[in-house]
């Protein structure tokens, strides 16, 4: 495993408590960061910081609620001084159905959580990372939001959503030494799986040319370095974690 260097750097994770949040927030810890999870689940939230050690904190928000994210930032800044890295990591799957039998709630829902929440976390923390000077952002999109995956319209479009705002905000921020930037790692297996149908799940592995799903460790590998100091140049772009599926 490569040394990443994130001593000292106070960082926040939406969606932590399980999944690709956790192995993120996980190896966060390990490259000597600080990790304040954001997540609507607090007991499991407080399971995975508990875990994870003193260095790990969850906090109950709900990236949909404008209001409890920047109550959350600003309460964060009085405590550790300042936020240095975001990953918007929290999202859902929604139903697969096709686009003509969608439910409209559910596209809704879809929506405001994936592609709204990263906008509104995105909004409240990045006034304080240029009065920094200093911020990293990461978006875990989906490869979904490249190529569009049938059946799954809602979060397929959230996710090209994502990627659309990854490239105007590091286009914004750009001249503040922050870095945006997004991943569009294929499926995992998460438990955002419990989403999905089975047949669903097949057509993912189908489409991957290396026969497997993607870690929620390679995962976190590619976010540590997209997090850190070393990753002073590329912003604005979008990191293939597909196992060679993606085709642009």
């Amino acid at each position: 495993m490569n040394q990443i260097d994130l001593d000292g750097k106070i960082a926040v994770i939406t969606g932590g408590a399980q999944g690709i949040g956790s192995s993120i927030a996980e190896r966060f810890i390990e490259s000597g960061a600080k990790v304040r999870i954001w997540d609507l689940n607090q007991d499991l939230g407080d399971e995975t910081s508990k875990r994870l050690g003193v260095n790990a904190e969850a906090i109950r928000v709900d990236i949909t609620c404008p209001k409890q994210i920047a109550e959350a930032a600003s309460n964060l800044i009085k405590h550790d001084g300042n936020i240095d890295i975001l990953v918007n990591n929290a999202g859902i799957s929604g139903p697969n159905a096709p686009v003509h039998e969608y439910p409209v709630d559910d596209w809704r829902h879809v929506i405001e959580v994936d592609l709204n929440g990263t906008f509104f976390c995105c909004r409240a923390v990045t006034p304080y990372m240029i009065a920094a000077g200093y911020g990293r952002i990461v978006n875990v999109a989906s490869i979904a939001g490249k190529e569009g995956n049938p059946n799954a319209s809602a979060y397929s479009s959230a996710k090209a959503g994502m990627i659309a705002l990854t490239k105007s905000l590091g286009k914004e921020l750009s001249d503040f030494n922050i870095s945006v930037n997004a991943i569009t790692p294929a499926a995992a297996h998460t438990a955002i799986f419990d989403q999905m149908t089975e047949e669903h799940i097949k057509y993912m592995l189908s489409k991957i040319p290396r026969g497997r799903f993607v870690s929620v460790q390679e995962i976190a590998s590619m976010v540590v370095w997209l997090a850190s100091e070393e990753n002073s140049f590329s912003t604005g772009a979008v990191f293939d974690l597909s196992g060679g599926r993606a085709t642009y």
